[in-house]
């Protein structure tokens, strides 16, 4: 559900020029969520030979690993609708893979919300952390369903519930705080956090056979500006949005994250440890 006032094509605007800025250090940042990576990966029952779509691939993250499994006959699409995502992904993958399957990858910079691929085209269509990013997900889940042929399957992952992402909230909490609240309210990256609403979604665009499941993982963080920096690697739109703020704002939020994060220091390691959660969800065509 969007705002009043919200407008789409602007939004995209934003998201496509904030992720663009944020490209290499965000695939930098891939360890971090690789737990989550490899159960989307598992869940999606990838075989050699298959056709696959990733959706909003951002630098390939997980293009790269289909690509091994589908090879020799496979084909992955890399679709993102920031171009210099794709070229992080593709400059990534002409150095950490060999030609053979290289020449099993392609890229598209295309919208999610219509997708520049034939009806019943593709054996598997991947979206990792994406769905909430679309103005209008119900448009890109049919376009999913579309694409994919009889008896495919999607697999997807979305940020769990608020309160259980500290790895997000922390951070946004500073920016509720110390920021005037914006004209027009961004959609909530929570807003499929609840493993019913997600069912919902896929169910209403035609999907079947649905299956969600939490995946928890632990990251850490050597100080306050790490984790600030991480959030901004993921942060899109947000990202860009804060990047044009006053340095003595920027210091403010930097000063409020380092107190907010008392609660997750460790004393064991120093720093801060904090465990977060996604949904990792199937379904079938």
């Amino acid at each position: 559900m969007t705002t009043h006032g919200f407008d789409a094509r602007r939004f995209k605007a934003i998201e496509r020029s904030g992720f663009n800025r944020i490209a290499a250090r965000y695939a930098q940042g891939a360890a971090m969520r690789s737990a989550l990576a490899d159960a989307l990966i598992a869940a999606a029952g990838l075989a050699p030979g298959q056709r696959v779509l990733d959706l909003a691939s951002g630098p390939g993250l997980l293009a790269r690993e289909v690509a091994r499994r589908v090879q020799p006959e496979g084909w992955v699409l890399a679709s993102d609708i920031a171009e210099g995502m794709l070229a992080e992904g593709r400059g990534r993958a002409q150095d950490e893979l060999p030609p053979a399957i290289c020449a099993r990858l392609s890229y598209a910079a295309a919208d999610g919300e219509q997708l520049c691929l034939c009806d019943a085209s593709v054996d598997r269509v991947l979206a990792g952390l994406a769905l909430f990013m679309f103005p209008h997900p119900e448009r890109a889940l049919r376009e999913c369903h579309r694409v994919l042929r009889p008896g495919g399957r999607i697999a997807l992952s979305v940020w769990g519930a608020r309160a259980t992402v500290p790895l997000i909230s922390h951070a946004q909490d500073c920016i509720t705080r110390l920021l005037p609240q914006p004209r027009v309210a961004r959609p909530s990256v929570f807003r499929f956090g609840d493993p019913g609403a997600l069912e919902t979604a896929l169910s209403a665009a035609g999907f079947a056979r649905i299956h969600v499941a939490p995946v928890r993982w632990t990251s850490h963080f050597v100080d306050a500006d790490a984790y600030w920096q991480a959030f901004l690697d993921l942060a899109g739109g947000a990202a860009e949005s804060l990047a044009q703020l006053p340095a003595a704002t920027q210091a403010q939020l930097r000063t409020a994250i380092a107190h907010d994060l008392q609660a997750h220091h460790d004393p064991q390691h120093g720093g801060y440890s904090m465990t977060s959660q996604a949904l990792v969800a199937t379904a079938r065509v």
